[in-house]
């Protein structure tokens, strides 16, 4: 069994459904998962499937080329299609803090996440023995104002000999340079340690201890040269009170960062979120 995942975008007319459904059904497919939104305001449609084929002489790049040709050319689409058999292959952007590695590469020695790991990028030393736990290459590509552009040119290398289809920023203390979120547009996420648009800057939760807030929380977004602005994947809070401390806050919200990080990380590799006008539509 053969399976395929589609995402698609376009303005919202009439027969879209019927005209994608149809076809899949005429070329041997089964639709085992199919759902779809229409945004309103800008008249755009939405959609995700899930088909799987039995036939023996099917191949995704004749389904795709045809599906182009037939379908997509017609209603105007922005689409993408996947091979539901092949995992993506992510690479891990670390400095110093260890809480998301250690849980993301822990669900991955599980099986929880369905991608590769190829390689682990640092601009620190400190997390190699960690790598080296779960035997992952780890790389460490010191960075400073001097040597950004070399540093950033030797990532890029690493990236494309490894053929990464996307990266994962576990609290890497870096701003990304327009080269590399132009290589991967809407392909690094990033785990931000607030409920965006919220206390930004180096210490959210001391800014937040000293407004007394009930609730904090952490957002997982696409990275975009606008900081901390990129379309939002996912989102959580927690309640905090009076009686909790400063360290209390930071423990709370690195609980957080690894949820929420990691539910985005899913919904990336399931071919869930599709971006447009810097907001992203999530499907369940």
């Amino acid at each position: 069994m053969k399976g395929i995942t589609i995402l698609i975008n376009c303005n919202d007319n009439k027969g879209i459904i019927a005209s994608v459904t149809n076809f899949i059904a005429q070329q041997g497919g089964n639709i085992v998962y199919i759902d779809q939104h229409v945004d309103r305001e800008d008249n755009m449609f939405f959609m995700r499937l899930e088909c799987e084929f039995s036939k023996a002489s099917f191949t995704v790049e004749a389904f795709k080329d045809v599906f182009g040709e037939v379908i997509a050319d017609k209603f105007e689409m922005n689409w993408h299609l996947y091979d539901s058999n092949v995992k993506p292959k992510m690479a891990i952007f670390v400095s110093k803090y260890e809480h998301c590695l250690y849980d993301i590469l822990s669900r991955y020695s599980s099986n929880e996440l369905e991608v590769e790991i190829p390689l682990i990028i640092s601009n620190h030393p400190d997390l190699e023995p960690i790598a080296k736990n779960f035997n992952i290459p780890y790389y460490c590509i010191k960075v400073t104002k001097e040597t950004k552009e070399a540093a950033e040119e030797a990532q890029l290398k690493l990236l494309k000999e490894n053929n990464i289809d996307f990266i994962v920023l576990a609290r890497y203390m870096q701003i990304i340079s327009p080269k590399l979120i132009e290589e991967y547009t809407n392909h690094i996420i990033n785990i931000h340690h607030s409920f965006l648009p919220a206390f930004p800057g180096a210490k959210p939760y001391h800014s937040a201890y000293k407004r007394g807030v009930k609730i904090i929380g952490a957002t997982s977004h696409y990275v975009t040269e606008d900081l901390d602005e990129g379309p939002i994947i996912e989102q959580d809070i927690t309640r905090v009170t009076h009686t909790n401390t400063i360290k209390d806050f930071i423990l709370k919200g690195r609980d957080l960062e690894k949820i929420v990080l990691s539910r985005a990380i899913k919904l990336h590799t399931k071919r869930k979120v599709l971006v447009f006008k810097n907001k992203t539509v999530v499907f369940n």
